[in-house]
């Protein structure tokens, strides 16, 4: 088996590496390629992928390349996760759209539309290459924004699906919390990508018994601090919304502290550079403990997990990812691209029955999805009025004249990733 890395130079690699030496009886990968344009940090990343496979005695070949048609051929599965831009922009996402009393954030609001105007021609311009390459090989997104960047692929007819961290993040939460085993607990996860709630933690199982309730009596208020979220607003919900949900239900909150401290992107952009250094000690052969404070927890698992599933080797037989509606959520158009929990094989994803959907939840994803048509159009097609457009209906937007300057700001600052501008 084949798996090649698009953006193998990222810091997060080792993390990915490390689940793949682990967990080689559920996904035995014979050869790992590594492709980054970054020469440089794909070298560094490189060495110690190689010296964690020898660590964890994995017999798998691992390469590095810059050359993409080169990477891809052959491959099976195809995992994206390249930041175009680098931190450098995401420093701009999260800055500019504060100017105007917006959110700055790297995946939503303002921020989020820039990354997608950014990454969406690129990824396509992957995609194609790979399906001319191999159109047998399976694409999985891991790139942000996720749903927008899945949906792109979907629509351009590749065989992909889109993957995120956050659920299995909470699976492994709430099961450390009621002392279970991660696999017996399943959840109701519903929603878009990094805006999603999960409805009911189940034991055992897609039928089993629904233990959130016991869950939030017992342990509410330490997961509303994980959320930065008041303990009533959980017990008045009845569900557990993922953290991306705070930037909504407390928008004007999080921009005062936003403005008050380093932006995340300039913390990532220092963490990086002390994580490349420690690659570079060729006796470091295990993935240091400073990558679990760079974000992406249990993002090994979950694309181990998927991969397998897809290339029809295993995996565990649930699994939330992004994917197309098709009349899941029938308050949404059925080319939406949705995060719930999918029965995943070689034919793909289905998405599993959702239980109805309370109509607080449904309005705020029937929005959000109108925005992410009309962001997707934006980075297909381009144009300051499409921006506009998308930006007007995003509800952490909304006001015209928000909008309006938002266009301006984010064109000046893409301008040169974006071809029409």
């Amino acid at each position: 088996m084949k798996l090649t890395v698009v953006g193998g130079g990222s810091t997060y690699t080792p993390e990915l590496v490390d689940g793949f030496a682990r967990l080689r009886d559920t996904l035995p990968v014979e050869e790992l390629v590594l492709m980054d344009p970054a020469q440089d940090r794909l070298e560094l990343v490189g060495g110690l992928a190689r010296r964690i496979f020898a660590r964890q005695d994995h017999t798998g070949r691992i390469t590095t390349t810059s050359n993409l048609d080169e990477a891809v051929n052959g491959a099976d599965a195809v995992l994206l996760q390249l930041r175009v831009g680098g931190q450098a922009a995401r420093l701009q996402d999260e800055t500019w759209p504060l100017e105007c009393g917006c959110v700055g954030q790297e995946t939503t609001g303002a921020g989020g539309l820039a990354k997608a105007l950014r990454t969406v021609p690129v990824v396509l311009d992957i995609a194609d290459r790979v399906r001319r390459t191999n159109p047998r090989a399976w694409i999985i997104d891991f790139t942000n924004p996720v749903g927008i960047v899945t949906r792109a692929l979907l629509q351009a007819g590749h065989k992909a699906v889109g993957l995120c961290n956050v659920a299995i993040g909470l699976q492994r939460k709430f099961a450390a919390l009621l002392s279970a085993a991660p696999s017996d607990i399943h959840l109701d996860h519903v929603g878009l990508n990094h805006l999603t709630w999960e409805t009911a933690v189940r034991l055992g199982g897609p039928e089993g018994e629904d233990v959130l309730p016991k869950l939030l009596g017992e342990h509410g208020e330490r997961i509303a601090a994980d959320l930065r979220l008041p303990r009533p607003l959980l017990d008045t919900l009845g569900v557990v919304p993922s953290y991306y949900l705070r930037y909504y239900y407390a928008h004007d909150e999080v921009v005062r502290e936003l403005r008050t401290k380093p932006s995340r992107a300039a913390e990532v952009a220092a963490m990086e550079s002390e994580l490349l250094a420690l690659y570079a000690d060729p006796a470091l052969d295990e993935k240091p403990e400073l990558l679990g404070k760079r974000g992406g927890a249990f993002y090994s698992e979950a694309a181990v997990d998927l991969a397998a599933a897809l290339l029809g080797g295993g995996g565990t037989p649930y699994q939330a990812v992004n994917t197309y509606n098709r009349g899941t959520l029938p308050f949404l158009p059925d080319d939406a691209v949705i995060e719930v929990q999918a029965a995943v094989g070689a034919q793909g994803a289905t998405p599993l029955p959702v239980h109805p959907v309370d109509p607080l939840y449904a309005g705020l994803m029937a929005g959000v999805t109108a925005y992410e048509h009309l962001a997707l159009e934006a980075a297909l097609h381009g144009g300051r009025e499409r921006v506009f457009r998308a930006l007007l209906s995003h509800p952490l937007i909304g006001q015209y004249a928000y909008a309006e300057t938002l266009t301006d700001r984010l064109i000046a600052h893409n301008r040169e990733h974006l071809a029409w501008a």
